[in-house]
């Protein structure tokens, strides 16, 4: 079930979890750059950031208006030889490495730069962590919210 799509245009739970690595990856260089690279890049924000709640109801509003997933950040098709052990080891890795990366910036640097999001534009450092945190809470609840009934072998 965990490599099956519930009906054809919806992901697997595995595609899910190859979609949320590639979500993370540019952040983890992003997390490390030195400020000032960010703000040549990106600019500087030019509003007061955006609270959770905020950056939540953004991004379920574009999702509502038909905003989704593009480009690099759509799963390719998963193999289901290795089992599910190898996607959630590298999903847990590359989170981890996250987790780390953001423990180390400074409070500061977390307001101060931007950084670019497909689908809600520039999002300060702080906001893509906010972000983020919802993203693998909303794929989480889309996975566990199927019912058996719902996967087709």
């Amino acid at each position: 079930q965990f490599f099956t799509r519930p009906v054809p245009d919806k992901w697997s739970p595995a595609e899910s979890v190859q979609h949320l690595i590639l979500a993370v990856r540019p952040l983890l260089l992003a997390y490390k750059l030195p400020g000032f690279l960010l703000r040549i890049v990106f600019g500087k924000p030019n509003r007061p950031g955006r609270t959770y709640a905020q950056v939540v109801e953004k991004y379920k509003a574009k999702l509502a208006a038909g905003g989704k997933a593009s480009g690099p950040f759509i799963p390719k098709q998963v193999a289901t030889r290795s089992g599910p052990e190898i996607l959630i080891q590298g999903f847990v890795k590359a989170y981890n490495r996250f987790g780390n990366n953001v423990s180390r910036c400074h409070e500061l640097k977390l307001d101060g730069y931007l950084l670019p999001h497909p689908l809600l534009g520039k999002l300060t450092l702080r906001e893509m962590l906010y972000f983020t945190i919802y993203h693998i809470s909303h794929h989480r609840q889309i996975v566990a919210g199927r019912k058996p009934s719902e996967i087709k072998d």
